[in-house]
């Protein structure tokens, strides 16, 4: 599925940094901050901070680190963050879009641009790269959480759009408005997710060599190094052969 390619693969990159801890709970905590800012200091009636909570908690963050960051907005110490979203084109053909959180404007389009123009990308403008993903919500879940046929079950019967499951976990996607919903009927059979996000979903997919693949590696690690950078999607596909070269 077209999905779930391009997931593994991120998923890959994101195990292979598992050492930068502390820049992803810098990451985490940024999005918790603007959830509980945006909405209620409350993870059970703020959708997007429960999904921000279970994001931290599925990277072992401290709880204490996730109820400074709820603090830091209910007290409005927090700094003023903006979402801004960046459509580039990577090696070999790759569409991507990179979502960011930041409270300076001007460093972060630099910042990724540099990243990008570095490792044989450019930056595209608004809407360039967009029309070929699909805005969708995007429920993961480990391996362990049930077999195929469970997980599937489950999702049909709370709603969802659309299923894959791997040795690596479950994909659960949903239509864009219904993510929380579909979120909270499934923990009951399913557990806690391991995270629970809008996504961008991939219309078709770009087959990448080990050369452009290996670039496109680099140029995604120079995004996720970026404090600002809260997460990358892609419409590529890394063949197996090809990943285990790289591995």
């Amino acid at each position: 599925m077209a999905g779930h390619s391009k997931y593994k693969n991120i998923m890959y990159r994101k195990g292979a940094q598992d050492k930068k801890r502390s820049g992803a709970f810098s990451k985490l905590s940024r999005e918790i901050t603007v959830a509980a800012k945006m909405g209620l200091p409350d993870p059970d009636m703020n959708p997007r901070l429960r999904a921000a909570v279970n994001a931290a908690k599925a990277q072992s963050m401290p709880k204490d680190n996730i109820q400074r960051s709820i603090d830091k907005a209910s007290k409005g110490d927090a700094e003023n963050y903006e979402e801004i979203r960046y459509e580039a084109f990577g090696p070999g053909g790759v569409s991507l879009i990179v979502e960011t959180l930041t409270d300076n404007r001007n460093r972060t389009v630099t910042n990724v641009r540099t990243a990008i123009s570095k490792n044989g990308g450019n930056l595209g403008a608004p809407g360039s790269v967009s029309h070929g993903f699909d805005r969708m919500g995007l429920i993961t879940y480990p391996a362990k959480a049930g077999d195929d046929e469970k997980v599937f079950e489950a999702a049909l019967e709370a709603g969802a759009e659309d299923v894959s499951s791997s040795e690596d976990g479950h994909e659960i996607w949903t239509a864009q408005g219904d993510l929380h919903e579909v979120a909270k009927a499934l923990e009951p059979v399913l557990g806690e997710a391991e995270g629970a996000k809008l996504a961008w979903r991939p219309q078709t997919m770009v087959e990448v060599d080990e050369k452009d693949a290996s670039t496109l590696f680099k140029l995604i690690d120079a995004l996720d190094d970026d404090d600002d950078v809260q997460t990358v999607w892609g419409n590529y596909e890394v063949p197996d052969a090809v990943m285990e070269k790289l591995g």
